[in-house]
């Protein structure tokens, strides 16, 4: 049952409502973080200009400043209380604050940031069960995360764009999301009509050489000596080497996986199947024509060895990526 605050979670709840008496966004991205503090901080300026902003870390929230910061105000003023790492105040500040989620303060709005693991979670749970409007702000580790990121960066502005633009700037850009986001913007800024791939290429030329996955597709291609020449720019730019060999491992399962799959099926059903999205079963189905069985599994196997060099096991890291490379691309011309 709700407590007095009706709560937001995964999709739209009961409230959605930014001035909520109190907003709980969880999660470790700092980007989604700071856009759930902006979001409530812009509704409530919108409201009253004069809104009193207290933007506050754990350290400087000690028992009995809740109360002083939350008191009625003779002049009635709005105010939004941030708490970043809630995770983090002491024992009697949580009892602080979980006293005045059974009975929030009209005019004010209390924004709890917590990083949603196990430290601090009797403070989660009682924003929760209070009702608490919930934003979620999980950390992107996955690539298929970020590409849900991009894409609703490009839908949030009603702008066009194809899945390979999306997909071509998550390969270009990486995983910082405050740059995805940035890149978003300025291609919505700069460019008219629909985004693409060739306008992300353009923008964003010499990052899209240096991506890891810009060495795998030229590989898997069987076009050596373009992916070796990707993949030195990559190392002289700081590429990680343990995210080149990630790309060329997703590279060859990928040519595996859609190898094995039942001949004549639709991209629709072998993308749900695969785990794969329909643009992706089109790319890989254009890169696979040369492989063989043999081919993946000697590819997979040069590319663990790579692995396990990048990873201590070796003494020249851009030697073992360099073998690998060649023995995908190698691999990718087996049935020819």
């Amino acid at each position: 049952m709700l407590g007095p605050m009706a709560r937001n979670t995964a999709g739209k709840a009961a409230n959605d409502d930014p001035l909520a008496p109190v907003t709980l966004a969880v999660g470790q991205e700092e980007l989604l973080l700071d856009r759930a503090v902006q979001e409530v901080v812009a509704a409530a300026r919108a409201a009253d200009a004069d809104t009193d902003v207290r933007d506050l870390a754990p350290d400087a929230l000690q028992p009995g400043t809740l109360a002083e910061l939350t008191s009625p105000s003779l002049f009635a003023e709005r105010k939004v209380v941030i708490v970043r790492n809630a995770q983090d105040l002491s024992a009697d500040t949580i009892k602080d604050v979980k006293g005045y989620l059974g009975a929030p303060a009209e005019e004010i709005t209390l924004v709890l940031l917590h990083a949603g693991g196990a430290k601090g979670k009797g403070l989660l749970d009682a924003a929760r069960k209070a009702g608490a409007r919930e934003v979620a702000c999980p950390k992107m580790t996955k690539p298929a995360d970020r590409l849900a990121f991009v894409r609703q960066e490009f839908r949030s502005t009603r702008r066009s764009v194809t899945p390979e633009a999306c997909q071509a700037l998550v390969d270009a850009i990486g995983s910082d999301l405050r740059e995805l986001a940035s890149a978003c913007a300025q291609l919505v800024a700069d460019v008219e009509g629909t985004i693409d791939e060739a306008v992300v290429a353009r923008y964003y030329t010499g990052r899209a050489e240096a991506s890891s996955f810009t060495v795998a597709d030229r590989a898997v291609e069987g076009r050596a000596a373009e992916a070796l020449e990707a993949l030195r720019w990559a190392m002289s730019t700081g590429v990680a080497p343990v995210l080149i060999t990630s790309a060329l491992a997703q590279g060859v399962r990928s040519i595996g996986k859609l190898a094995s799959a039942p001949r004549g099926a639709r991209p629709g059903d072998l993308a749900r199947e695969l785990g794969m999205p329909p643009w992706k079963i089109d790319r890989v189905r254009q890169q696979m024509r040369g492989w063989s069985a043999d081919g993946v599994a000697a590819a997979l196997r040069a590319v663990a060895e790579a692995d396990a060099g990048v990873k201590g096991g070796g003494d020249d890291p851009e030697y073992a990526l360099e073998k690998a490379v060649v023995a995908v691309a190698r691999a990718a011309r087996s049935r020819n």
